[in-house]
């Protein structure tokens, strides 16, 4: 259900159509989404049944028509109480990654070596990706001032925790080197 209240809080900004939620959920890095399109769909119809959001279908010459979404009254509502009462997670630590490593004890120092370089190359590409979207995208104009706030420091929580894991990987590949030295 937690997708379901992305879908209210980006309404909340301004309505919009279903392929409009796609791109914005789509650009971000914290916002869960399968990838698949029928989620949306899936979502704002059951979102519908509840009366939490409505819709209208605007015709367009030359073009198919559109559904734009609005959040209703009672969607603002189930949206706050959400906020408010829903239970705020911990980071989660539950890596495949983490799982091969305490494992990898029998693989041979240069096989950890080369494992490690491969994680160190996807953190280090998910690092400039979460820079050049944060450079991107500059001052929304559907946010206000502390929602820029906010969304600047969920951006500065996502670097940084990719430059810590990249600091953890040179720690782990040093100490890799002196076991394999003995």
């Amino acid at each position: 259900m937690s997708f379901n209240f992305t879908i209210l809080g980006v309404l909340k900004w301004k309505p919009m159509t279903g392929y409009d939620l796609k791109k914005i959920i789509q650009k971000t890095t914290f916002m869960y989404w399968s990838g698949n399109n029928n989620q949306i769909y899936k979502g704002l119809l059951a979102l519908q049944n509840q009366g939490l959001v409505t819709n209208e279908v605007k015709h367009q010459d030359g073009a198919p028509s559109k559904k734009i979404y609005t959040i209703t009254a009672s969607g603002i509502e189930e949206f706050n109480k959400w906020i408010m009462e829903s239970p705020k997670e911990p980071p989660e630590f539950k890596k495949e990654f983490l799982i091969q490593m305490a494992l990898s004890g029998d693989l041979k120092v240069d096989n950890v070596m080369a494992i490690l370089s491969q994680y160190e190359e996807s953190v280090s590409m998910k690092l400039l990706m979460e820079k050049e979207m944060q450079r991107r995208q500059g001052l929304d104009k559907r946010r206000n001032k502390q929602e820029e706030y906010l969304w600047s420091m969920i951006s500065e929580n996502i670097i940084n925790t990719y430059e810590n894991e990249l600091l953890w990987i040179e720690k782990v590949k040093a100490g890799m080197e002196v076991k394999g030295r003995k």
